[in-house]
């Protein structure tokens, strides 16, 4: 049976010494950054809090964006989530050991658009689910810092070996993928997901309603 710590910490491991060719893809948790280390280790509380809570639910994000995990090393989770908490769900926040980066060029961020409105919509349905990314690292516009861009097919395959490694450990009886870059990853994998639209540019209601009506309708161990 795998150490539950030993695969944490492993896997972090594994997604810091991944590099990429060209300058349009950060990788968040590599090791030549001081602030990485940071995000390392708030990736590592959050897997920690997934651990304990068990969740049956999985919810398939396409990528970090600049203003979110690439920021906070935590998926779809804006500074301003991760260091104020969410305390209805009882998750985040500097009393709960997240910390935050003072990354240089991105003083000024603090929320994010996809992850508020993903937290408030899980904080409206009072679930936790275990969120990941099919990619998990920063695509971003050649060497510009604040942009973003929708992850290529070799990088979600890329990001598909680790999205596999966390559902064979974690288990969940439910996987929703949000947006086209997250089901075609899993369906392309063989892997039984359910889909709703994903939040950004202007997909809020349909996000908010798919998510509400899957989690109604969907219990575990039935």
């Amino acid at each position: 049976m795998t150490d539950p710590q030993q695969f944490i910490q492993n896997l972090i491991t594994d997604l810091s010494q991944e590099t990429f060719d060209g300058d349009d893809v950060y990788n968040e948790y590599a090791p030549d950054n001081p602030y990485n280390e940071i995000r390392r280790n708030n990736l590592n509380r959050y897997l920690n809090e997934m651990l304990e809570r068990k969740p049956q639910f999985m919810l398939v994000m396409e990528a970090p964006g600049y203003r979110g995990c690439r920021l906070t090393g935590v998926p779809v989770t804006s500074r301003k989530i991760l260091i104020e908490g969410i305390d209805t769900l009882e998750m985040f926040g500097e009393t709960r050991g997240y910390q935050l980066t003072e990354d240089e060029g991105f003083e000024n961020v603090y929320g994010e658009q996809s992850a508020t409105i993903v937290w408030n919509t899980l904080a409206e349905i009072g679930t936790v689910p275990l969120i990941w990314n099919s990619f998990p690292f920063h695509p971003r516009k050649n060497s510009q810092q604040r942009t973003n861009r929708k992850p290529r097919v070799p990088e979600t395959k890329l990001g598909l070996s680790y999205l596999q490694r966390v559902i064979d450990f974690f288990k969940p009886q439910v996987i929703i993928a949000a947006g086209n870059v997250a089901h075609d990853t899993m369906t392309s994998a063989g892997i039984d997901c359910f889909k709703v639209r994903h939040p950004a540019q202007g997909g809020k209601n349909d996000f908010v309603a798919g998510m509400k009506a899957i989690f109604s309708s969907k219990t575990p161990n039935n």
